[in-house]
């Protein structure tokens, strides 16, 4: 005897309530954590090269090591949240990443510090998808949206925090202050998210149904649910959807199978393009303003009221994207970054170049948070880490080699030719995502699900649902 809970369908069909606000706050920590600690490479290396603690090339060296652990996190993260449990994945990373940074203010060295960043970084690059991932197994489909573009804002904060607190802290402390800080912050949320359950999707599709079930009860009473006895279902070993007592471990090389390449493919060029994208516009936009002749003060300040927009493109999906599903929000936000792209060198005033420079930050932020937070809606439960892990480590191995094009792009053809080409992924992925069309609905995900991982075969008279209380999306 077997008990089905179909964990997917009954975490899809309840109202948000107060677990689903206490995870969101928790996931929005750790990625306003992993922002911060991202992100103040900038003013720490302006400082350790003023004060003669390192040098140019170390300071490039720093930035390669960083890019590369973001990369090797990513894949890690995957690994470890299919493998071992999105539990374990949720709290190693941030405990990894803050512990480490912690060690590196206490450097004697810039070699020290750029092997414990490396090491650092690993913790960072897996916190993006493990975070991303969460929000997709807990939060329900028609209000996932609404959820992905308040993880988007925290991200904001952190990257706006980032450079406040290093304006101020970098001069009284050094800047090994930056890193004592990002390391206290990422411990407190740690701390905070200790008691966050196992994600029960994640425990149906390795067997462990009592588990699975005790957790989603919580999970239903938190939301107004009252509980309910579930009725054992009968399973024949061997039968066709059928769910064994240990599941097998599903090989990562299903990400290149018939059934699930066109996913893999879409998630890896949507990825690549939204880091690439936000990478060009939020990194490169100082160095444009300085080519065109502003001084490096004015640069700054037009680039701070600028980047202001990362955090208003969040807030904006907030409100839309859950009203017009999350496929035709990436395609609206491609659509709108393509354009403000292409207008955006073309602009010579000052208020216009913060005008439209703003909205070109908050439209590529947006395609960001969606773009980042829906692919992991591509693949089913037994490799979906996996699938966002491998989707996010090709594209942070892109950024890598990002500054090598678009230097060549800017002494080639200057900064039109920069945007340009930035203008053009996004209209080249924005039909990509329209033509290819993939179903992220629960059905689709159950025929695609290996060994009936996401299978529903269970009569409905057995399995008690809860009141759906939000629209479908696509």
């Amino acid at each position: 005897m077997d008990t089905r809970i179909n964990a997917g369908r009954r975490l899809d069909s309840l109202p948000i309530g107060k677990f689903h606000r206490r995870l969101a706050l928790l996931v929005g920590l750790g990625l306003f954590c992993d922002s911060f600690d991202n992100t103040l490479s900038a003013g720490v290396l302006a400082s350790m090269l003023d004060s003669g603690f390192s040098t140019l090339g170390l300071n490039s060296l720093f930035l390669s090591v960083t890019f590369a652990g973001l990369a090797i996190g990513a894949a890690f993260a995957g690994w470890l949240g299919d493998r071992i449990g999105r539990a374990f994945a949720f709290q190693f990373s941030l405990a990894l990443f803050g512990i480490l940074a912690l060690c590196a203010a206490l450097s004697p060295s810039m070699e020290v510090l750029i092997v414990l960043r490396g090491l650092m970084s690993i913790g960072l690059g897996a916190e993006y998808v493990i975070c991303y991932g969460m929000i997709t197994e807990f939060i329900p489909p028609g209000r996932r949206g609404r959820y992905l573009g308040l993880l988007g804002i925290f991200g904001g904060v952190g990257v706006s925090m980032s450079s406040i607190l290093g304006w101020v802290v970098i001069p009284a402390l050094t800047w090994r202050g930056m890193f004592v800080i990002g390391g206290l912050f990422a411990l407190g949320a740690w701390w905070l998210r200790r008691g966050l359950p196992e994600s029960p999707q994640w425990l149906e599709s390795r067997g462990r149904h009592e588990e699975a079930e005790a957790v989603i009860r919580r999970i239903e009473r938190e939301s107004g649910i009252p509980s309910r006895e579930t009725a054992p279902t009968p399973v024949t070993h061997g039968a066709v959807g059928s769910v064994e007592e240990k599941a097998e471990w599903v090989p990562i090389t299903v990400l290149f199978s018939r059934p699930v390449i066109r996913r893999t493919l879409m998630a890896l060029i949507l990825t690549v393009t939204c880091l690439f994208g936000s990478y060009v516009v939020t990194g490169w936009m100082p160095t444009f303003f300085v080519e065109q002749g502003m001084t490096v003060s004015k640069s700054l300040g037009f680039n701070a009221a600028i980047m202001s927009g990362y955090v208003a493109g969040p807030l904006v999906c907030m409100f839309i994207v859950d009203r017009l599903g999350r496929r035709t929000s990436i395609m609206l936000f491609g659509v709108l970054s393509a354009v403000f792209a292409g207008l955006y060198p073309f602009m010579t005033a000052p208020a216009l170049v913060i005008a439209v420079g703003f909205v070109l930050v908050a439209t590529v932020a947006s395609f960001l948070t969606l773009g980042l937070g829906t692919t992991p809606e591509f693949f089913p439960t037994a490799f979906r880490f996996r699938g966002g892990g491998f989707s996010q480590t090709v594209g942070r191995i892109g950024l890598i080699f990002s500054p090598f094009v678009v230097l060549w792009l800017f002494n080639s053809s200057g900064v039109l030719g920069v945007i340009l080409a930035v203008c053009g992924m996004y209209v080249v992925v924005t039909v990509l995502n329209g033509v290819a069309g993939v179903d992220t609905s629960r059905d689709a995900l159950e025929q695609i699900a290996p060994g009936g991982d996401d299978t529903d075969d269970v009569s409905p008279a057995v399995i008690p649902a809860a009141p759906q209380t939000t629209p479908p999306t696509s």
